[in-house]
């Protein structure tokens, strides 16, 4: 087995997992859930805090849902959170995509939601995935695409904002605009009947911008975002603060749009 040294372009700090738990299988997996059925097995892959994964629970009962992640620590905490839901299908362990603990042809459905962009070794991550899918399974993969990703007002710190993150994850053997290459992942990983899509995120309310531009301004200031920036000599402090600062100041604009572009897909063992 090959050691996972992927580096996460992320990071669990609490400003990621803030975007992490607001998503849900309606707002995140839209495109899956016509294809669901009461019965399947279903493994989320990188599940992070695990608000998708419970969606899927409810949505497959009383078939189960194993959901797993890298970081131990994020676990912990996804089994916390929803210790006190009635979902008796729905467990969470300590995985790594790379070496699945499961035998061949274990489930019926396996969803990934942004996590391929992170890996440096995609197409990997998804022949293991289609090992465990049984004979006729659905894998659904969604990733963004930071390079078709648009916002309005232009302001050139966001541009570097957008140019410093895809420099970083290059450094750090992944891909900022994975949504546009999983057709091409998926299909070198052996699946057949691949079927694309795309969905937005859009934030434009008052209510939007303010947790977008929130969130982003407390990224590009503390997570991992921050300290690869620096590490990576790709920024400098200074700077860093003026792209917070452009973040929020998007967030107070009225006429302030941001588009999240992903691509999605659908395929058969």
């Amino acid at each position: 087995m090959t050691e996972n040294t992927d580096r996460y372009t992320h990071g669990h700090h609490e400003s990621v997992l803030r975007s992490h738990t607001w998503r849900t299988a309606e707002n995140s997996a839209a495109y899956l859930l016509g294809n669901l059925r009461h019965g399947d097995a279903l493994l989320d892959v990188g599940c992070g805090p695990g608000t998708i994964s419970a969606d899927f629970a409810r949505l497959v009962s009383p078939g189960p849902v194993t959901a797993i992640d890298l970081s131990p620590e994020v676990i912990d905490q996804a089994r916390e959170s929803h210790a006190g839901l009635a979902f008796a299908n729905l467990r969470f362990e300590v995985g790594d995509v790379y070496n699945l603990a499961y035998v061949d042809e274990t489930f019926d459905v396996v969803h990934s939601h942004q996590m391929l962009q992170h890996l440096s070794r995609p197409v990997g991550a998804l022949v293991e995935m289609r090992r465990v899918l049984r004979r006729e399974g659905l894998l659904a993969v969604r990733d963004a695409d930071f390079g078709a990703f648009a916002w309005y007002p232009d302001d050139k710190r966001l541009d570097r904002w957008m140019a410093i993150y895809q420099e970083m994850t290059q450094r750090n053997h992944a891909q900022a605009n994975a949504g546009r290459h999983l057709v091409a992942w998926v299909r070198a990983a052996g699946f057949r009947d691949v079927r694309a899509s795309s969905s937005n995120w859009i934030f434009h309310t008052p209510g939007e911008r303010r947790w977008w531009g929130q969130l982003w301004a407390d990224r590009v200031r503390e997570s991992a975002f921050a300290s690869h920036a620096l590490e990576y000599g790709l920024s400098s402090a200074s700077e860093l603060a003026d792209i917070a600062e452009a973040f929020e100041q998007w967030s107070r604009d009225d006429d302030g749009v941001f588009i999240a572009v992903h691509g999605e897909v659908l395929a058969r063992r």
